[in-house]
């Protein structure tokens, strides 16, 4: 028997595979790795050009290291010089001279430092004063141009070199900084937290029923004969082909007769029935071999125990699928919220909602956007990462194998 070789050709083509599906999950994964990166940075970073990735903030020192007090002073540098200097104010008065002579030079100093000389200048048709001011520790002839507001920098490392600048023209010195606190306080300070446990809560709860009535309607539907079986499921499964728009006005009056209005209740007990889960489930029992089931009546087993005992275990994987299917829907649901919660009741609120509130009243906080987005969408992908085995494994198969 002869054994066909792998030529240069087929590991060119699986090389091109491989590189092809990298760079397709590179482009998915692309914008979360955005999403994560710019929750851990501070509204300065977020704004700095280039941007990167990496989440970075400005060094500093302390006060005292240059003789003043105060909080920590941010470090710079200027492409002029290799010294580091630190921002001891930012917000000092500055003239800005001219050199009489060589008017491309510009010098910056305390406004106060510019002495008058009582002689005048023309400048472009203008009668300018002219001032004394110290330019490399030589005093130089020069005209104001302007007044100005800008920063006092002082050498680190001498502090006897002090300069004038523009503080948009300095280099700020960086290093790695991510900024978690980004995350207590869009759960502490914005309230997020209370939703976040609010948004738990009704997932749980619509997950868990969904579960439960799933099993117990797929299992009577596959495996127990009662008059109009068959019927009734036709008629429960075609109500997934009502848009749910339809039903939101009479869900909405039912609850509003029912006191649940502005109540989570509204947001569990109206959705532990899936018509699609029951379907799944009934799908799911009708692949198990009736065999299984009949020697367990012949063992005495009541139904109960067939299901739960039997059943159940082995539709493992229908019911991650189910669970997933569930729990993504209930975490994300958005409109629904939006109509049976009152938009001024914080306590009531869902993730969904305060994302919404969060991103209109914090829209110049984009690092606490981001943060938020980066706490409501890690649940969904952990439940995905851990159901995903079961997921697969029903999607490829049914039945038993």
């Amino acid at each position: 028997m002869s054994v066909k070789r792998k030529g240069p050709r087929a590991a060119l083509v699986r090389a091109l595979t491989y590189v092809l599906l990298v760079a397709v999950a590179a482009i998915v994964i692309f914008p979360f790795v955005v999403a994560v990166a710019t929750s851990t940075k501070n509204n300065q970073d977020i704004y700095n050009y280039p941007p990167t990735l990496i989440p970075r903030e400005n060094q500093t020192v302390s006060a005292s290291s240059v003789g003043v007090e105060g909080d920590p002073k941010p470090l710079y540098s200027f492409p002029d010089s290799d010294a580091t200097y630190v921002l001891v104010d930012n917000d000092v008065s500055i003239a800005e001279f001219r050199r009489l002579g060589d008017l491309e030079r510009v010098i910056r100093v305390d406004v106060t430092l510019g002495i008058k000389t009582g002689d005048t200048v023309e400048i472009d048709g203008e009668q300018e004063d002219v001032f004394v001011v110290e330019l490399d520790g030589i005093a130089v002839q020069a005209y104001r141009s302007r007044l100005t507001s800008g920063g006092r920098f002082v050498n680190l490392d001498d502090p006897s070199d002090i300069r004038f600048e523009l503080v948009n023209l300095a280099e700020p010195e960086t290093q790695f900084g991510p900024r978690l606190s980004n995350f207590s306080e869009v759960l502490i300070d914005k309230e997020l937290g209370r939703s976040l446990t609010n948004t738990i809560l009704v997932t749980l709860a619509v997950v868990g029923g969904q579960i439960l009535t799933s099993i117990l309607g797929g299992y009577a539907f596959a495996r127990i004969d009662f008059k109009g079986r068959n019927s009734i499921f036709l008629v429960y499964l075609g109500s997934v082909m009502v848009p749910f728009v339809v039903l939101i006005i009479p869900l909405f009056q039912l609850m509003l007769q029912v006191g649940w209005l502005d109540n989570l209740a509204a947001l569990i007990i109206p959705f532990v029935f899936t018509a699609y889960g029951t379907f799944l489930m009934r799908q799911f029992f009708v692949g198990v071999p009736k065999e299984i089931e009949e020697a367990a009546l012949l063992d005495n087993a009541s139904r109960s125990t067939i299901l739960w005992k039997i059943m159940v275990p082995l539709a493992r994987p229908a019911i991650a699928t189910l669970a997933t299917f569930g729990f993504l829907y209930a975490w994300n649901s958005f409109f629904w919220p939006l109509v049976i919660i009152n938009s001024g009741n914080p306590d009531g609120r869902v993730l969904s909602l305060a994302l919404s509130t969060l991103g209109g009243r914090s829209s110049t906080d984009v690092n606490l956007v981001f943060a938020g987005a980066v706490v409501a969408m890690t649940p969904p992908i952990l439940v995905f990462l851990f159901a995903q085995r079961y997921f697969v494994r029903n999607s490829a198969s049914s039945g038993l194998k």
